[in-house]
Protein backbone atom coordinates (compact mmCIF):
# COMPACT_ATOMS: atom_id res chain seq x y z
CA UNK A 1 0.00 0.00 0.00
CA UNK A 2 2.68 2.28 0.74
CA UNK A 3 4.16 2.07 -2.56
CA UNK A 4 1.00 2.58 -4.22
CA UNK A 5 0.74 6.02 -2.22
CA UNK A 6 4.29 7.00 -3.13
CA UNK A 7 2.71 5.95 -7.53
CA UNK A 8 -0.14 8.12 -6.41
CA UNK A 9 1.64 10.94 -5.24
CA UNK A 10 4.51 11.00 -7.71
CA UNK A 11 1.51 11.65 -10.40
CA UNK A 12 0.16 14.02 -8.90
CA UNK A 13 3.39 16.40 -8.70
CA UNK A 14 2.92 17.69 -12.11
CA UNK A 15 -0.01 19.97 -10.82
CA UNK A 16 1.95 21.93 -8.24
CA UNK A 17 2.86 25.60 -8.80
CA UNK A 18 6.59 26.04 -9.28
CA UNK A 19 5.43 29.87 -8.85
CA UNK A 20 4.18 29.14 -5.86
CA UNK A 21 7.27 27.39 -4.23
CA UNK A 22 9.57 31.03 -4.81
CA UNK A 23 9.92 32.96 -1.72
CA UNK A 24 9.22 36.91 -1.99
CA UNK A 25 12.61 37.44 -3.48
CA UNK A 26 11.83 35.14 -6.16
CA UNK A 27 14.94 33.22 -4.94
CA UNK A 28 13.81 28.76 -4.98
CA UNK A 29 12.98 27.84 -1.30
CA UNK A 30 13.48 24.54 -0.21
CA UNK A 31 10.20 22.35 0.23
CA UNK A 32 8.65 21.90 3.42
CA UNK A 33 9.92 18.86 5.72
CA UNK A 34 6.58 17.87 6.02
CA UNK A 35 6.10 17.75 2.19
CA UNK A 36 9.42 15.81 1.31
CA UNK A 37 7.89 11.97 1.52
CA UNK A 38 5.20 13.44 -0.99
CA UNK A 39 8.20 13.64 -3.54
CA UNK A 40 9.96 10.21 -2.90
CA UNK A 41 10.63 8.43 -5.89
CA UNK A 42 10.58 11.72 -8.06
CA UNK A 43 14.33 12.49 -10.15
CA UNK A 44 16.34 14.42 -8.75
CA UNK A 45 19.78 16.17 -9.22
CA UNK A 46 22.61 17.38 -7.02
CA UNK A 47 24.86 20.37 -7.08
CA UNK A 48 27.82 20.92 -4.67
CA UNK A 49 29.59 24.43 -4.10
CA UNK A 50 33.02 23.65 -2.78
CA UNK A 51 33.36 27.20 -1.33
CA UNK A 52 30.24 27.71 -0.01
CA UNK A 53 30.27 24.25 1.23
CA UNK A 54 27.26 23.44 0.47
CA UNK A 55 25.63 20.23 -1.23
CA UNK A 56 22.01 21.29 -2.83
CA UNK A 57 19.46 18.17 -3.75
CA UNK A 58 16.63 19.26 -6.39
CA UNK A 59 13.29 16.94 -7.11
CA UNK A 60 11.49 17.45 -9.86
CA UNK A 61 8.09 18.96 -10.02
CA UNK A 62 6.31 19.18 -13.29
CA UNK A 63 8.46 20.15 -16.18
CA UNK A 64 11.22 22.34 -13.52
CA UNK A 65 13.23 21.14 -10.54
CA UNK A 66 12.64 22.64 -6.78
CA UNK A 67 15.06 22.83 -4.02
CA UNK A 68 14.53 19.96 -1.73
CA UNK A 69 16.97 20.87 0.80
CA UNK A 70 20.14 22.23 1.19
CA UNK A 71 22.86 20.85 3.47
CA UNK A 72 26.18 22.04 4.99
CA UNK A 73 28.97 20.17 3.90
CA UNK A 74 30.95 18.82 7.01
CA UNK A 75 34.74 18.31 5.29
CA UNK A 76 36.11 18.03 1.51
CA UNK A 77 40.28 18.49 1.08
CA UNK A 78 42.72 19.75 -1.52
CA UNK A 79 41.30 23.67 -1.77
CA UNK A 80 39.60 24.53 -4.95
CA UNK A 81 40.31 23.09 -8.55
CA UNK A 82 39.85 19.48 -10.41
CA UNK A 83 41.08 16.13 -8.99
CA UNK A 84 44.02 15.40 -11.09
CA UNK A 85 45.93 12.01 -9.18
CA UNK A 86 45.50 9.74 -6.72
CA UNK A 87 46.71 10.95 -3.92
CA UNK A 88 46.29 14.52 -4.19
CA UNK A 89 43.34 14.65 -1.27
CA UNK A 90 41.42 17.17 -3.75
CA UNK A 91 38.01 16.80 -4.25
CA UNK A 92 36.73 16.61 -7.85
CA UNK A 93 35.06 19.45 -9.57
CA UNK A 94 33.19 18.38 -13.23
CA UNK A 95 29.90 16.34 -14.00
CA UNK A 96 29.57 13.54 -13.25
CA UNK A 97 26.68 10.88 -12.48
CA UNK A 98 25.34 8.19 -10.54
CA UNK A 99 23.43 4.82 -11.19
CA UNK A 100 22.44 2.02 -8.97
CA UNK A 101 25.79 0.00 -8.82
CA UNK A 102 27.12 3.44 -7.41
CA UNK A 103 25.46 3.36 -4.30
CA UNK A 104 27.01 1.64 -0.88
CA UNK A 105 24.49 1.12 1.80
CA UNK A 106 27.14 -0.39 3.69
CA UNK A 107 30.50 1.89 3.88
CA UNK A 108 33.05 2.64 6.46
CA UNK A 109 31.92 6.43 5.95
CA UNK A 110 28.67 5.52 7.60
CA UNK A 111 26.42 5.12 4.02
CA UNK A 112 28.35 6.87 0.35
CA UNK A 113 27.51 7.73 -3.27
CA UNK A 114 29.91 7.46 -6.03
CA UNK A 115 30.29 9.95 -7.89
CA UNK A 116 31.94 8.40 -11.23
CA UNK A 117 35.24 10.11 -11.14
CA UNK A 118 36.97 9.88 -13.40
CA UNK A 119 34.37 10.25 -15.72
CA UNK A 120 34.85 10.83 -19.61
CA UNK A 121 36.79 13.96 -19.07
CA UNK A 122 38.92 13.02 -16.25
CA UNK A 123 40.25 10.18 -18.47
CA UNK A 124 40.89 12.53 -21.30
CA UNK A 125 43.08 14.97 -19.19
CA UNK A 126 44.80 11.80 -17.71
CA UNK A 127 43.41 12.28 -14.49
CA UNK A 128 43.46 9.51 -11.89
CA UNK A 129 41.80 8.68 -8.55
CA UNK A 130 39.13 6.20 -7.40
CA UNK A 131 36.46 5.89 -4.97
CA UNK A 132 35.40 9.57 -4.72
CA UNK A 133 32.29 9.24 -2.38
CA UNK A 134 29.48 11.88 -0.99
CA UNK A 135 29.51 9.85 2.56
CA UNK A 136 28.76 10.47 6.00
CA UNK A 137 30.82 10.30 9.19
CA UNK A 138 32.16 14.04 8.77
CA UNK A 139 35.35 12.96 7.77
CA UNK A 140 37.28 13.68 4.28
CA UNK A 141 40.47 12.76 2.28
CA UNK A 142 39.19 13.50 -1.22
CA UNK A 143 35.40 12.97 -0.89
CA UNK A 144 32.62 15.13 0.38
CA UNK A 145 31.78 14.26 3.72
CA UNK A 146 28.51 15.15 5.02
CA UNK A 147 26.87 14.32 8.61
CA UNK A 148 25.18 11.23 8.85
CA UNK A 149 21.53 12.55 9.23
CA UNK A 150 22.13 14.54 5.89
CA UNK A 151 23.78 11.56 3.74
CA UNK A 152 20.70 9.81 5.25
CA UNK A 153 18.10 12.21 3.67
CA UNK A 154 20.43 12.13 0.70
CA UNK A 155 20.77 8.64 -0.12
CA UNK A 156 17.23 8.10 0.39
CA UNK A 157 15.95 10.48 -2.21
CA UNK A 158 18.63 9.10 -4.57
CA UNK A 159 17.95 5.62 -4.52
CA UNK A 160 14.22 6.06 -4.58
CA UNK A 161 15.03 8.25 -8.01
CA UNK A 162 16.67 5.09 -9.50
CA UNK A 163 14.38 2.72 -7.78
CA UNK A 164 11.67 4.41 -9.62
CA UNK A 165 12.87 4.84 -12.73
CA UNK A 166 15.52 7.32 -13.51
CA UNK A 167 18.36 6.20 -14.82
CA UNK A 168 20.98 8.02 -13.86
CA UNK A 169 21.23 11.44 -11.08
CA UNK A 170 23.41 14.52 -12.38
CA UNK A 171 25.77 15.38 -9.50
CA UNK A 172 27.50 18.89 -10.94
CA UNK A 173 30.13 20.00 -9.03
CA UNK A 174 31.62 23.47 -9.03
CA UNK A 175 34.51 25.54 -6.81
CA UNK A 176 32.18 28.15 -5.99
CA UNK A 177 28.82 29.34 -7.39
CA UNK A 178 29.53 30.91 -10.57
CA UNK A 179 28.14 33.97 -10.98
CA UNK A 180 29.98 36.73 -12.58
CA UNK A 181 31.09 38.24 -9.79
CA UNK A 182 32.70 34.83 -8.40
CA UNK A 183 34.19 34.67 -11.83
CA UNK A 184 36.01 37.88 -11.69
CA UNK A 185 37.11 37.57 -8.36
CA UNK A 186 38.70 34.13 -9.36
CA UNK A 187 40.06 35.40 -12.46
CA UNK A 188 43.72 34.92 -12.32
CA UNK A 189 43.11 31.67 -10.97
CA UNK A 190 45.45 28.78 -12.12
CA UNK A 191 42.02 26.88 -12.82
CA UNK A 192 40.09 29.91 -14.34
CA UNK A 193 40.10 28.21 -18.00
CA UNK A 194 38.44 24.56 -16.40
CA UNK A 195 36.67 26.80 -14.74
CA UNK A 196 34.83 28.47 -17.62
CA UNK A 197 33.91 25.26 -19.04
CA UNK A 198 31.71 24.31 -15.63
CA UNK A 199 30.06 28.15 -15.94
CA UNK A 200 28.00 27.19 -18.87
CA UNK A 201 26.58 23.95 -16.84
CA UNK A 202 25.75 26.06 -14.24
CA UNK A 203 23.99 29.10 -15.90
CA UNK A 204 21.81 26.57 -17.64
CA UNK A 205 20.19 25.41 -14.51
CA UNK A 206 20.05 28.69 -12.87
CA UNK A 207 18.03 29.87 -15.84
CA UNK A 208 15.84 26.72 -16.73
CA UNK A 209 15.65 23.93 -13.48
CA UNK A 210 16.54 21.56 -15.30
CA UNK A 211 20.01 19.95 -15.22
CA UNK A 212 22.01 20.70 -18.95
CA UNK A 213 23.05 17.95 -21.28
CA UNK A 214 26.78 17.28 -20.68
CA UNK A 215 29.07 16.00 -23.52
CA UNK A 216 32.73 15.33 -23.64
CA UNK A 217 34.17 16.69 -26.77
CA UNK A 218 37.97 16.54 -27.75
CA UNK A 219 38.76 16.62 -24.05
CA UNK A 220 36.16 19.39 -23.46
CA UNK A 221 33.17 19.94 -21.85
CA UNK A 222 30.25 20.73 -23.75
CA UNK A 223 26.71 21.61 -22.64
CA UNK A 224 23.54 21.66 -24.43
CA UNK A 225 19.82 21.65 -23.64
CA UNK A 226 18.69 18.18 -22.12
CA UNK A 227 17.75 14.89 -24.17
CA UNK A 228 14.45 14.34 -23.78
CA UNK A 229 13.80 10.94 -21.50
CA UNK A 230 11.78 7.83 -22.31
CA UNK A 231 9.43 6.96 -19.78
CA UNK A 232 11.09 4.12 -17.41
CA UNK A 233 8.87 1.64 -16.15
CA UNK A 234 9.36 2.35 -12.69
CA UNK A 235 10.88 -1.54 -10.55
CA UNK A 236 9.22 -1.91 -7.38
CA UNK A 237 12.14 -1.37 -4.55
CA UNK A 238 11.67 -5.23 -2.98
CA UNK A 239 12.82 -6.39 -6.79
CA UNK A 240 15.84 -3.99 -6.00
CA UNK A 241 19.24 -5.35 -4.07
CA UNK A 242 21.91 -2.54 -3.64
CA UNK A 243 25.68 -3.08 -4.13
CA UNK A 244 28.05 -4.24 -1.05
CA UNK A 245 30.05 -0.90 -0.05
CA UNK A 246 33.79 0.00 -0.52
Amino acid sequence: MRKIALIIAMLSMPFFSFASLLNSSGVAAPVGKDSRQQLMGSPVYIQIFKEERTLELWVKMGEQYQLLNSYRICNYSGGLGPKQRQGDFKSPEGFYSVDRSQLKPDSRFYKAINIGFPNDFDRAHGYEGKYLMIHGACVSIGCYAMTDSGIDEIFQFVTGALVFGQPRVQVSIFPFRMTDANMERHKYSTYINFWKELKPGYDYFAANHQPPGVAVVSGNYVISKPAVMTPVQPQLASNYKLTEAK
